[in-house]
């Protein structure tokens, strides 16, 4: 069965605090740094997410409002092809849209 890997490295500073965060995906040939990583994990056994939520020290509160913003985007677009609930998927975009107002100060459509 093929397979395929993504690699994750974090440099930690003296008080494991991430100093660089960076990313390989062998297939994409695709090879990174980045500042900030949110991944969940589906345990199916549990039915619970398992989560890993890392940031380094350098990354701005301005560039984590952004990165959350977009991710409420995304999400609602993965939600939408996964599930079909176009509805819903709506209702978390223009949760987005709100963010973005009251967080960034961007006003929608």
């Amino acid at each position: 069965m093929p397979t395929s890997a993504i690699n994750l490295t974090v440099h930690l500073d003296d008080n494991r605090v991430p100093e660089r965060i960076d990313w390989e995906a062998e297939d994409g040939g695709m090879k990174s740094a980045t500042k900030a990583v949110l991944l969940s994990l589906w345990d199916e056994q549990e039915r619970n997410t398992l989560r890993i939520d890392l940031w380094t020290k350098e990354m701005t509160v301005e560039e984590m409002k952004a990165f959350f913003h977009q991710n409420i985007l995304t999400l609602a677009d993965t939600f939408e092809r996964a599930t079909g609930e176009g509805k819903m998927a709506a209702q978390m975009r223009d949760f987005g849209a709100y963010f973005a107002e009251h967080m960034l100060g961007v006003k929608g459509d």
